[in-house]
């Protein structure tokens, strides 16, 4: 075959690789994706409940040191966490902050702490203040700012920031409860190196499926260590200063006030741990709390794990979902399933949602039931309220509208759809929140109408729009629509009524910044922000969005990407890298729906595939993969036959657009789109090369689900077997590249994952190599740790790709 390929680009991109062995230092990758790396991030923006201030965060880069990811943490119940700080691992935040006037943009400087990373900001319901914390090797420290950028330290580096703790506003904006360090707390307990004897598990014969956690208890010191960090005093702290011990100390979670502030919602962690399940699933008490700290009713005391059944539609039985009743004082609502949790049962109505005020001794209420799964509700008056409900085999919603005053009122459907239609999504209503920091819908000031806004999914992509929704003839009227060349959504309502709007707009060629509308004099949108591209040296990339069709019927689509200077009659065909991740459906119809936008700005971050694109590759981005359920079966029943029909399809669109060739063609993915890639290697010759990384290959060792499959292992085990590229890896004969963070923490892709599958592929004599980063989880922190990825991926396509095209 011949190939022609441009020796200009090739000159400018062909570096013949040498390959550092097993144990080398860390790589760079080619000089231009590391200047990108290293440029000064653009500031992230945090807007105010009144919609008048942002605040602009300034990061120290765009990725931290290796020194930085790889401080040495604990893993304790699922959770990762700093000794040093008392908080969960990690190095994100900001070194500095300043305030942006939305009216006239003018900016006010925030005179924050010097030293260690700033988190947040946490506006006040008020509008004009926030607090915001600094996180140094002594702790972690609670500040107060206001619109004037004037700063006080409200808490010395004694805020307990395990999962379930930090702050939260009790009001407007003149105190808030916090999660402290307890007051004389001792020594963290320390390891015994020498063992005292095993660790051990026993189970009564009581089914427990549990997927595959990480970062679980071990041992009795990890109880001790739990028992350490997660502890927190509950604190009311006052912008003045003050704090004020709440309720005893002990492992006390999602604390949640009434609208009142008079009652609290509490979760209390208490033994035995678990050496299976995070710390979210341990056994707790669920009580009311008053305004003072003290225990007024328990509602549910579980001694035991609880497990949820797999199958799709189950729940636990018993009470469950807590919440309160956001448009009333105190009114506590729960959902009860009808059903006994079983999805099997055939019944005419599955759960019910109750209701009970304060004091919470009368008889609770039944506020509806519902024939399918009760979701939630959606508040906004004492006579509207949105309730939904799902049924997951199906893949079907509904919402009503309810009369919270009268619950016996029969419900007015507003919509019922399958959660598969994207063309079909009417959007979601627009929310407004109270001065006391409550969120309830958003009526027009007559009462009559709702906004709704959504992504205007369409076969011309996403468009978002602004709907509004009449509440009594349930018709909605278009009030707005991103139009192209560009991407616009709504983010708030600055005047809803008066037509004046908060946007978000970006194209191909501009970042993303917040604009004004008004949809009623429609003038000219005034822009807000000034947003600088953060990699110009992307901007020459073209885009492109393509649909096609796969042999079965099926409507693809993805996001074609080529690289800066290409002309496809001059050049020829490039070396291509699909970077795939597939998706699961009930039917062909909403499979072959099209997503994403070719309107968005798109410039790469991490360890980002399209960083290629400034190497000479062309990149297919996000091909629909659709695994559609076929004859009453399972979606995963034709999961490798359905890979090879996408697959097919795409290379051949591209083919005969002669942007590629089939000798030029590699693919690649991260996590569930690396176990893809290593599939479509095992089970057809259509790729070249292959990209996988952080993947999971044996599923064997997630027997019970993974991804939407809900079937365990023993229940579909040829399925599982045959979704599985381990079984498969003397198939294997295309050169592929296994990365993996030798910290994974994800569910289901331990380390292991990689190096077991790799080894296969090298003992079966196929040609691979396994990278794993120190000290990274799932996704790569470091700026290290990319740049090596990167480098990897790169060198790997130049050796095994790009020599194809200079094939005369």
């Amino acid at each position: 075959m011949t190939v022609r390929f441009s020796a200009r680009l090739l000159a400018l991109t062909l570096v013949v690789p040498v390959l550092l062995p097993a144990q080398g230092g860390y790589k760079e990758p080619p000089p231009a994706i590391a200047a990108m790396l290293d440029a000064r991030p653009t500031p992230s923006l945090s807007l105010s409940p009144r919609r008048d201030w942002f605040v602009l965060q300034e990061r120290k880069g765009l990725l931290p040191s290796i020194s930085e990811v790889a401080e040495p943490h604990l893993k304790l119940a699922g959770s990762r966490i700093n000794p040093k700080t008392n908080g969960s691992a990690g190095t994100g935040g900001s070194i500095a902050m300043s305030l942006q006037r939305v009216r006239d943009r003018s900016l006010v400087p925030v005179r924050v702490p010097t030293g260690g990373r700033l988190g947040g900001p946490q506006w006040a319901p008020s509008g004009d203040r926030f607090v915001f914390t600094q996180t140094t090797d002594a702790g972690i420290a609670l500040y107060h700012a206001d619109t004037t950028g004037a700063v006080k330290q409200l808490v010395g580096p004694r805020i307990n920031g395990t999962p379930g703790g930090g702050c939260s506003w009790l009001d407007s904006g003149t105190k808030l409860l916090c999660a402290l360090v307890p007051d004389g707390r001792g020594p963290a307990p320390v390891r015994n190196d020498t063992p005292t004897g095993p660790s051990t598990q026993e189970s009564a014969g009581r089914a427990a499926p549990a997927p595959t956690y990480q970062d679980l208890l071990r041992d009795q010191t990890d109880e001790q260590l739990f028992d350490h960090y997660f502890t927190r005093q509950w604190a009311v702290v006052g912008i003045d200063g003050s704090i004020t011990p709440w309720g005893p100390a002990g492992i006390i979670t999602n604390v949640n006030p009434s609208p009142d502030g008079q009652w609290f919602l509490v979760n209390v962690v208490q033994k035995p741990y678990s050496y299976q399940y995070p710390w979210s699933r341990f056994p707790s008490r669920t009580e009311i709390w008053t305004a003072g700290g003290t225990l007024h009713k328990v509602l549910k005391n579980q001694t035991r794990i609880e497990i949820t059944p797999t199958a799709r539609g189950s729940v636990l039985p018993g009470p469950r979902a807590w919440r309160w009743r956001t448009d009333a004082p105190a009114t506590l609502m729960w959902i009860e399933a009808l059903d006994g949790g079983d999805p099997k049962q055939d019944v005419p109505k599955r759960d019910r949602i109750l209701a009970q005020d304060a004091p919470f001794t009368a008889e609770p209420v039944t506020f509806a039931e519902t024939e399918w799964r009760a979701g939630g509700i959606t508040w906004g008056r004492a006579d509207l309220a949105l309730m939904s409900e799902s049924w997951p085999e199906t893949r079907m919603t509904r919402t009503w509208i309810i009369n919270p005053s009268n619950p016996s009122a029969a419900p007015r459907k507003l919509w019922e759809r399958s959660t598969d239609d994207r063309y079909g999504n009417p959007g979601s209503p627009m929310m407004m929140q109270t001065p006391d920091g409550r969120s309830l819908l958003h009526f027009s000031r007559d009462g009559r109408s709702l906004w709704l806004t959504g992504a205007g999914s369409s076969p011309e992509g996403d468009r978002p729009f602004l709907d509004r929704l009449d509440l009594r003839t349930l018709q909605t009227t278009r009030l707005w629509q991103s139009q192209a060349p560009y991407y616009e959504s709504i983010v708030a309502a600055l005047d809803a009524d008066r037509g004046t709007w908060l946007t978000r707009r970006e194209s191909q060629d501009e970042p993303a910044n917040y604009w004004q509308r008004d949809l009623v004099l429609r003038r000219a949108p005034i822009q807000l922000t000034d947003a600088p591209d953060p990699a110009p040296a992307f901007a020459g990339v073209s885009k492109e969005r393509l649909t096609y069709t796969r042999a079965d019927g099926v409507v693809l689509s993805g996001t074609l990407y080529l690289p800066p200077g290409y002309d496809r009659g001059r050049d020829g065909p490039l070396p291509t890298l699909f970077w795939v991740y597939p998706s699961e459906f009930a039917t062909a119809d909403a499979a072959s729906q099209v997503t994403g936008s070719p309107y968005r700005f798109t410039r790469p971050g991490g360890a980002s595939h399209l960083f290629l694109l400034t190497q000479g590759y062309a990149v297919f981005d996000n091909p629909t993969f659709p695994i559609v359920a076929k004859d009453g079966g399972e979606s995963n029943d034709t999961y490798v036959e359905q890979l090879e029909l996408s697959a097919k399809a795409a290379i051949d669109t591209l083919v005969a657009m002669g942007v590629t060739n089939r000798d030029l063609v590699a693919v690649g993915g991260h996590s569930y789109g690396a176990f893809t890639t290593a599939n479509l290697l095992a089970h057809t010759r259509l790729f070249k090369a292959g990209l996988a990384r952080s993947g999971a290959y044996n599923r064997t060792l997630t027997p019970f689900g993974f991804q939407s499959e809900r079937r365990t292992y023993w229940e579909a085990q040829e399925v599982y077997l045959r979704m599985s590229p381990f079984n498969y890896a003397h198939q294997l004969k295309d050169p592929i590249l296994f990365i993996h963070g030798a910290d994974d923490n994800n569910q289901g892709t331990f380390p292991i994952q990689s190096e077991r599958m790799y080894a296969a592929v090298k003992g079966n004599g196929g040609t691979a190599r396994l990278v794993m980063l120190p000290s990274e989880s799932h996704g790569y922190s470091a700026r290290e740790s990319v740049g090596h990825a990167i480098a990897e991926m790169s060198e790997w396509l130049d050796r095994y790709l790009k020599p194809k095209a200079m094939v005369p």
